[in-house]
């Protein structure tokens, strides 16, 4: 057998690779590139806007592996680079186009990890600061990126939105911004733009000499003398990139202090700590988990004062909900526990916590490893789709803010109930041993099988059990790669692929961020219960 830890630290060093990887697009070549036209990384520039020795907290590091777009397999950290950040101790949202991928072109995952950063800014209040250096849409797939909601326009329309309730969008142009990209700077509540760097139009040199036979230099169509200096485009000249962080920086420091709307006590460690995580998950995600400890490990002083914790015995703990402190914030909690499969009682419970947590305003995390809701007969009967509805329901409406972990398996409709990505959770984060999809691949081949085999049977050709084999592994096999935590990582399934290490940490930020806002009064769908 396998031991726990030591299979697990072995995961996380894959993780750690795949990391590496995301951040370091062309290696030290492409760092020598930037350092040629006075650039630097991206990472490097943010490292200097953020206030010294606070940590900045990167979404999505391996968003884009595996896309397999038209001539690229892989878009490195999808292109961008966002996360959260303290500068002059307020939480603010940072994207950064990083020119080592594709010149900072804008593919679907762009987009998609782009907007979900506004996404959290705007639903927590952050303010944001850009920093563009973008060739605009992957023109080979323009019909994916250009028209539709939710593509390149809709970045601009966020910004507007964002600007409107007062929450700062300030860009720093560190190299070309073209055609849609232009507008990054354009539309930000104020602009910097570095001399003899920076260049924003709405159509470069080569489109210009096309469309209107001008010849022009891209220093003298939209330069940033000419942004600063004669159209007004832009607000700020600087003389290199040192100078325009520090210039971004100085244009938030009179930004009003945030509050943080919601109780805290001192932050304590849990006794044994997060690292005894390691220990104690099993390796396969299918074997059922005990909640409690997991709980202990995240908990402050390892205190879980659960609720109804004699409630229907045996089925009705399969999820434990109650109260812990994360660094001192109070959270409810809904955590699997055992099989994790969701019965009735479990639904019922869940719900009725629910709704107590939003009348306490109290916010709410959700630590999945569940298969699903139980199925047959006797559970029809007992109303697990009445009970599940409300759970659903409860989940769906609950105004307090909500955080989702995935620690196991997060399959078929138990992703709903448990607050998945469907549910917009403020924040999504997952681990090496989530699997998310709607069912197993053994069960997935199994129920395709049995498919497969009655309608060969019908035509006269019954599978041999080779062929049962191969076809059943096939379906295996896809499934599984599909539900790992890399695939739906690349694809933005999550907002962060996690460490068992790095669990307090982040969900203290998120749930700290998650209450600069005021929470709101609950309101509430139809209840049956």
């Amino acid at each position: 057998m396998t031991d726990k830890r030591t299979f697990w630290e072995a995961e996380e060093i894959n993780l750690e690779e795949r990391r590496q990887e995301a951040i370091w697009p062309g290696g030290q070549k492409a760092v020598d590139t930037l350092a040629k036209r006075g650039k630097r990384p991206v990472r490097d520039l943010i490292r200097d806007l953020t206030d010294p020795g606070t940590p900045f907290f990167e979404l999505s590091t391996i968003a884009g592996f595996g896309m397999n777009y038209p001539d690229v397999e892989d878009v490195h950290c999808g292109g961008i680079v966002t996360g959260i950040g303290k500068i002059h101790g307020n939480w603010t949202m940072i994207m950064a186009n990083d020119s080592r991928v594709k010149a900072g072109s804008y593919f679907p995952i762009t987009l998609k990890k782009h907007m979900r950063a506004q996404a959290i800014a705007e639903q927590n209040g952050l303010n944001c600061v850009y920093i563009a250096d973008s060739g605009g849409v992957f023109l080979p797939m323009q019909a994916d990126v250009f028209p539709d909601d939710q593509h390149f326009g809709s970045i601009f329309y966020n910004m507007a939105r964002m600007s409107a309730q007062g929450l700062r969008q300030v860009t720093i142009s560190t190299g070309g911004n073209t055609a849609g990209g232009a507008y990054i700077v354009f539309m930000a509540c104020e602009s910097i733009m570095i001399n003899r760097q920076s260049f924003s139009f709405l159509g470069g040199p080569p489109l210009v000499k096309m469309a209107t036979g001008e010849e022009i230099s891209a220093e003298d169509l939209g330069g940033a003398k000419v942004h600063t200096e004669i159209s007004g485009g832009a607000d700020h000249l600087c003389k290199d990139q040192a100078d325009a962080i520090q210039r971004a920086r100085q244009l938030l420091s009179l930004t009003k202090p945030q509050t943080i709307h919601l109780h805290r006590y001192e932050s304590r460690e849990p006794d044994p700590s997060s690292d005894s995580l390691y220990d104690v998950l099993p390796v396969s995600p299918y074997i059922g988990i005990d909640g409690r400890k997991v709980l202990k490990a995240l908990a402050d002083e390892s205190e879980f004062i659960e609720h109804k914790k004699d409630f229907s015995p045996g089925r009705g703990s399969n999820i434990l909900v109650g109260k812990i402190r994360i660094k001192g914030i109070p959270v409810g909690v809904v955590a699997s526990n055992a099989s994790g499969i969701i019965f009735h009682e479990c639904a019922k419970k869940t719900a009725e916590w629910v709704v107590r947590c939003s009348y306490e305003k109290i916010p709410l995390l959700f630590i999945q490893s569940s298969p699903g809701y139980m199925i047959g007969s006797e559970s029809e009967h007992a109303g697990i789709g009445k009970y599940g509805a409300d759970m659903v329901r409860a989940v769906s409406c609950a105004q307090v803010p909500r955080i989702q972990l995935v620690i196991g398996p997060d399959n078929g409709a138990a992703n709903y109930g448990m607050c998945g990505r469907a549910y917009r959770p403020r924040f999504l984060f997952s681990t090496m041993r989530a699997r998310t999809g709607v069912m197993s691949g053994k069960s997935a081949g199994g129920v395709l099988l049995s498919i497969e085999e009655a309608k060969r049977k019908a035509l006269g050709s019954p599978m041999s059990p080779e062929e049962i084999n191969e076809f059943q592994q096939k379906l295996i096999d896809k499934y599984e790669g599909e539900l790992h935590p890399f695939f739906c990582s690349s694809r933005l399934l999550n907002d962060g692929l996690l460490k068992f290490s790095e669990l307090r940490d982040w969900l203290a930020m998120a749930f700290e961020i998650s209450h600069i806002r005021p929470v709101g009064e609950p309101t509430f769908g139809n209840f049956r219960f």
